[in-house]
C-alpha cells in the first residue's frame, strides 16, 4: 500500500474518538492473473470478508448501486449507528467488486460515487467522510457548507 494512503487513513483515524474507532482489517485478495477465473477470486474473497466481521455488527457493503448518502444523510446514519451501540463493518470488495454473498448479508448498500476508485483511495475517502459526518454530529467546524 503507498505511504500516502497508510498516512491518509490514519490522518482521519486517530482524529475519531474512541467511541467511534477505526479498525482496518485488511483481506487478502484472491489469486488474479492469466488462466484463472476472477469469479473464484472474488468467492474466496467474499467467504474472507464474511469470516471477518464481527459478530452482530451491522454490515454495509459499498456498492455503486447502494445509497449516495449525502454528508448530512451520513452523519444522521452514522448517528444511529453510535446510538444503537453495535458495531458497524464495512465491506469494500477487490477489482471486480463484493460476491453476492456479502452484498446479501449487508444491512445496508453504500455508494460512494458513481465513479469508479481505485481500491486505496477508498480507504482514505471512508475514513475521511466517517470523520466528516461524526465532526458534523458533533457541531465541530471542519465540515463547511
Amino acid at each position: 500500500m503507498p505511504r500516502w494512503v497508510a498516512e491518509g487513513y490514519a490522518e482521519y483515524a486517530k482524529r475519531l474518538p474512541p467511541e467511534c474507532a477505526l479498525h482496518l482489517v485488511e483481506i487478502p485478495a484472491g489469486r488474479r492473473g492469466k488462466g484463472l477465473d476472477p469469479r473464484r477470486a472474488v468467492a474466496e474473497e467474499g467467504e474472507r470478508l464474511l469470516k471477518a466481521l464481527p459478530a452482530g455488527a451491522r454490515v454495509i457493503a459499498l456498492e455503486v448501486g447502494g445509497h449516495a448518502w449525502s454528508t448530512e444523510e451520513l452523519a444522521a446514519e452514522l448517528g444511529r449507528r453510535l446510538g444503537a451501540g453495535r458495531d458497524l463493518a464495512l465491506l469494500v470488495g477487490g477489482p471486480e467488486g463484493l460476491a453476492g454473498p456479502c452484498r446479501g448479508r449487508a444491512d445496508d448498500l453504500w455508494s460512494l460515487s458513481r465513479l469508479t476508485f481505485p481500491h486505496p483511495l477508498v480507504r482514505v475517502i471512508l475514513a475521511e467522510q466517517l470523520y466528516r459526518a461524526w465532526s458534523l454530529l458533533q457541531g465541530h467546524p471542519y465540515h463547511r457548507v
